[in-house]
């Protein structure tokens, strides 16, 4: 064990392994004030993936006018090399998005729903009818093409409109996605506001409803602080595929009270501490973070990050 590395411990019931979901350059650069240039995008997911990230999202094929970070889509998904074993999604909202990302080379993405109401509106400037009709036509269009789709859910337990989100409301979005064709669903507690037992009930819900753990994500956010117990009680219920986002980057620009997202740095500390492998080099980790910090002119919010850079 490395100096200031965790010791594994690990706990009875826990996977061996679980799936580390990069979203940094894509969620996280899309709510940071600062737009960066796509040459230091690319540098960010070379770094990423040298640090041992099997799954970085790097972009998103949106209207440039409403996230003007992501503009530059095209040329950094062009520039990147492809490695074996390494996926690069992109996020698409439409068919637009869809072609706009084949023509760049992508070969897998990824569609956004909102369970509730309100926010579909206030991201996606559509009601949820329309937002889920938009969805299933890229579904079945890269279905044809033989491309992947992952399933976001945001506002899965909480909305800063509509307060509280009912178990059955997120679990019949996420029954929608599935019968659509996704690959794998993403759980999003966009403004923070999950806990424990609402992460465990809507698992049991979930598989319930034919929607199996192996095929879900947790995409934690810490406004609460409540990400890490969170994503350990995802881990017991099943799940084993983690978003986060380098440094703790991003928030959501459409909802306010969204902070920042998990840090990678954060989970990955605590997965190596329960003896869980990730295939992610820390110490590489925690470099890229301060080296971005440069770039963003600012420190990184991630706790980890903070400690380890001291002791370098």
């Amino acid at each position: 064990m490395a100096p200031g590395l965790p010791m594994p411990v690990p706990q009875a019931g826990l996977p061996d392994r679980v799936r580390v979901y990069e979203v940094g350059p894509r969620d996280g650069l899309q709510a940071e004030a600062a737009v960066l240039g796509a040459d230091v995008k690319v540098e960010l997911v070379r770094r990423l993936v040298a640090a041992g990230l099997r799954a970085v999202e790097v972009t998103s094929f949106v209207d440039p006018a409403r996230v003007p970070q992501m503009a530059d889509a095209a040329t950094v998904l062009g520039a990147l090399e492809r490695t074996d074993g390494v996926r690069h999604p992109v996020l698409v909202p439409n068919l637009r998005g869809l072609d706009d990302a084949l023509a760049a080379g992508a070969d897998e993405v990824a569609v956004f729903l909102s369970v509730t109401e309100s926010f579909s509106r206030a991201n996606l400037g559509r009601s949820r009818t329309e937002a889920t009709a938009a969805a299933a036509r890229v579904v079945e269009r890269a279905g044809k093409e033989g491309i992947p789709v992952r399933g976001y859910l945001s506002m899965v337990f909480g909305d800063p409109w509509e307060g509280p989100v009912p178990v059955a409301d997120a679990v019949a979005a996420a029954r929608g996605l599935r019968d659509m064709g996704v690959t794998s669903i993403s759980l999003g507690d966009t403004i923070g506001v999950a806990t424990p037992g609402h992460v465990k009930a809507l698992v049991t819900a979930l598989e319930r409803a034919g929607v199996p753990a192996d095929d879900l994500a947790l995409h934690a956010h810490d406004t609460y602080g409540q990400a890490l117990a969170n994503v350990y009680a995802a881990i017991e219920s099943g799940v084993s595929e983690f978003d986060s986002s380098v440094g703790g980057l991003g928030g959501c620009p459409f909802a306010r009270t969204a902070t920042g997202n998990l840090a990678t740095e954060d989970l990955v500390w605590m997965l190596h501490g329960l003896g869980i492998a990730t295939g992610v080099d820390l110490d590489s980790l925690v470099h890229t973070s301060t080296w971005l910090a440069t770039h963003l002119g600012r420190p990184s919010p991630s706790r980890v990050v903070a400690a380890l850079s001291e002791r370098n």
